[in-house]
């Protein structure tokens, strides 16, 4: 509600959806007046994404534009604030489910930045059916194909479950 109530979003309209499924990010675009209002508010999202891990791409989308934020990557902001205030009763909850098992779910997109062609690795992992670790980043390298993004993204899990 603080966010919501900093950002002057308490009387947006919500969304069902973070961000668009088809958003290309540039880098090209009106430059942003008040960067420090942007750095602000993405410090605050990134602090949601421990209680929060569905907006962890998100926020890893928009932190990459820092210091040099344009309008477009303020809407993003917008957009996941809006999605923040239609599913404000929603986080991890954590229940004893008698069980140790583990489990992992990977995927990665290929070349999915447009700006530099890398992947991303995202991976959650699971312990007696609740969520204990979660991670959304871009590959270090560019992959030359799916397989070997999505290779990538299951070695980065298989070193997490170790």
């Amino acid at each position: 509600m603080d966010l919501l109530e900093e950002a002057e979003f308490t009387d947006c309209k919500p969304v069902a959806t973070l961000i668009d499924s088809k958003l290309k990010i540039t880098i090209d675009g009106e430059a942003i007046k008040n960067v420090t209002y942007y750095q602000r508010l993405v410090g605050k999202l990134i602090y949601f994404t421990l209680i929060r891990p569905e907006i962890t791409f998100a926020i890893s989308l928009v932190s990459q534009f820092m210091h040099a934020p344009i309008v477009e990557h303020l809407n993003i902001i917008k957009r996941i604030i809006r999605y923040l205030n239609g599913s404000i009763n929603r986080g991890i909850l954590m229940h004893n489910n008698h069980s140790t098992k583990i489990h992992a779910y990977t995927d990665a997109d290929w070349a999915g930045s447009a700006i530099d062609g890398k992947s991303t690795t995202g991976y959650c992992t699971f312990v007696g059916g609740n969520i204990v670790t979660w991670k959304s980043k871009k590959q270090q390298v560019i992959t030359r194909s799916s397989a070997e993004a999505e290779y990538r993204a299951t070695a980065a899990t298989a070193c997490e479950l170790i």
